[in-house]
């Protein structure tokens, strides 16, 4: 079997000559994540200017005006993040007195969050999706698509080394 022949250009290439256009090419593929994450990015900045919120905290109260009186771990995890960012992000909306945390009447130790007018109102400024674009995306792709999404991300993951607890981090967040 022949050797794969390498896709990095040789060093004494001239910078015009490459085929950056090339589907295989890593320049083409670094400008689609750009899209991507402008896309993602544009976005949670309109939330941010028509509601005054984040992102993240847009679709926490989404989530809390959807599930009357959820407790912050079932925030966390209808929300798929870290339980100390959805209790960081709880606290943030409770301080702006958008939200209410009262003791759950069936265990005193559980709390329930409610959403208040005030965070209604906000709601109401903002026309969604409150999740972001991305989620609501990869929810229309083919099962296949999100299976190769999957493993070419976990790839790419692993040659960066990056800490796989970053996947706890609403994209609004970062």
């Amino acid at each position: 079997m022949p050797p794969t022949p390498s896709l990095a250009p040789e060093p004494d290439m001239p910078l015009d000559t490459l085929d950056n256009d090339n589907r295989t090419s890593p320049a083409r593929v670094l400008r689609r994540f750009r899209v991507v994450f402008n896309a993602v990015r544009a976005h949670f900045q309109a939330i941010e200017k028509q509601a005054g919120l984040g992102g993240a905290q847009v679709w926490a109260l989404n989530v809390i005006r959807d599930h009357p009186g959820i407790g912050v771990g079932a925030l966390a995890k209808g929300m798929d993040i870290h339980q100390s960012t959805a209790s960081n992000l709880v606290k943030l909306l409770l301080r702006k007195a958008l939200i209410s945390m009262g003791k759950a009447s069936a265990d005193r130790r559980q709390v329930e969050l409610q959403i208040l007018p005030a965070g209604l109102a906000i709601l109401s400024l903002v026309p969604g999706p409150f999740e972001g674009v991305l989620p609501g995306a990869l929810q229309q792709l083919p099962a296949a698509s999100l299976l190769r999404l999957d493993q070419d991300l976990g790839e790419l993951i692993a040659l960066l080394k990056a800490d796989e607890n970053a996947a706890g981090v609403p994209l609004a967040d970062l």
